[in-house]
């Protein structure tokens, strides 16, 4: 989208991938069309719950971005530029993930704790999850949009209001400690640096 830049809209050039339908049912949501916003909220969707799931974790990510998009849908009105509509609603859904992340307590009940679906298979790999809850909630989120959404430093910062160097010590911090986490478990993790790339 537009790398490199933080605050200040983007150069004329950065929105010429722009969706002009995109644009219109945005305008059209912000006038109070609710068929408008549902039709944008199902384009983005998966999107959203992947990376709420990659901050609070799979049982809380649908709850989190169905909160999130009542606060968007308040404030939509408010969005001056309908162009930028995707990282905005990416930041509220990003905004309200944290959020529930320091709500919620680390730990629950073993009562409370619900049912694997299904025993990992021997051998089946790394356990993505377990990795990702040892990481602090900002740097789940810089591994999330860097990794799975194929972002650059200065969309990644944009999205999380921080500069791109704030993104990369994020991302540094969050390489460093699965580092440690894979040491400490040589035996399952054949190949650390493939994760980790």
């Amino acid at each position: 989208m537009f790398p490199g830049r933080v605050h200040g809209p983007p150069p004329a050039a950065a929105l010429s991938d722009v969706d002009p339908a995109e644009t219109f049912l945005v305008r059209r949501a912000a006038a109070g069309d609710r068929s408008a916003f549902a039709g944008l909220i199902e384009a983005h969707w998966a999107r959203l719950v992947r990376l709420a799931r990659s901050v609070v974790g799979e049982a809380e990510a649908e709850d989190s971005v169905q909160e999130a998009l009542l606060r968007a849908w308040l404030a939509l009105p408010s969005l001056r530029r309908p162009e930028a509509f995707a990282p905005w609603l990416t930041r509220v859904v990003l905004r309200g993930s944290l959020r529930e992340r320091r709500r919620r307590p680390e730990t629950v009940p073993l009562a409370e704790a619900p049912e694997p679906a299904a025993a990992p298979a021997p051998g089946a790999g790394l356990e993505v999850e377990r990795l990702l809850a040892a990481l602090a909630p900002r740097q789940r989120a810089v591994m999330h949009l860097t990794a799975v959404e194929g972002m650059s430093d200065g969309e990644i910062g944009a999205v999380m209001e921080i500069t791109p160097a704030a993104v990369r010590s994020h991302r540094r911090r969050a390489r460093e400690a699965l580092s440690r986490l894979l040491a400490s478990d040589a035996p399952a993790a054949s190949s650390p640096r493939e994760v980790l790339s």
